[in-house]
């Protein structure tokens, strides 16, 4: 059964995108533990990161790398901090999210609420220092 990322991947479900190549897609999550929160996945499914072929894994890294310099870049924040937890959604993640402390990159703390407009305007800040 296809992910969430997989539909989101494939088209059936619609992403506010940040960058894609043949190997990898990053998008803003649609509920950010804090604005320009992204999500970087590969386009195969694979539930488990460490799993990844090695190009496939140094592809991901690669691209989280670029997307969190363009996130630091467009946010105002003091670092980006990265995650991998991979128990919401059984396909392959990075998160990059903006932090000014470590309480920012609290999974269990009330996701943001944005509106579509707000998604779009962070998501065109970001590509912008792609």
């Amino acid at each position: 059964m296809s992910t969430i990322f997989t539909k989101i991947i494939s088209g059936e479900i619609p992403c506010y995108k940040i960058a894609e190549t043949d190997s990898c897609l990053a998008f803003l999550d649609v509920s950010p533990l804090t604005a320009g929160h992204t999500l970087v996945v590969p386009k195969k499914e694979v539930d488990l990161l460490f799993d990844l072929e090695d190009k496939e894994y140094q592809d991901v890294h690669l691209m989280a790398k670029k997307v969190a310099v363009a996130i630091k870049k467009a946010v105002p924040c003091v670092r980006v901090g990265s995650a991998v937890i991979g128990l919401e959604v059984p396909h392959a993640h990075i998160h990059l999210v903006p932090i000014n402390s470590i309480g920012d990159l609290n999974f269990n703390q009330e996701r943001l609420q944005l509106k579509s407009q707000e998604f779009e305007s962070i998501a065109q800040d970001i590509r912008r220092y792609l």
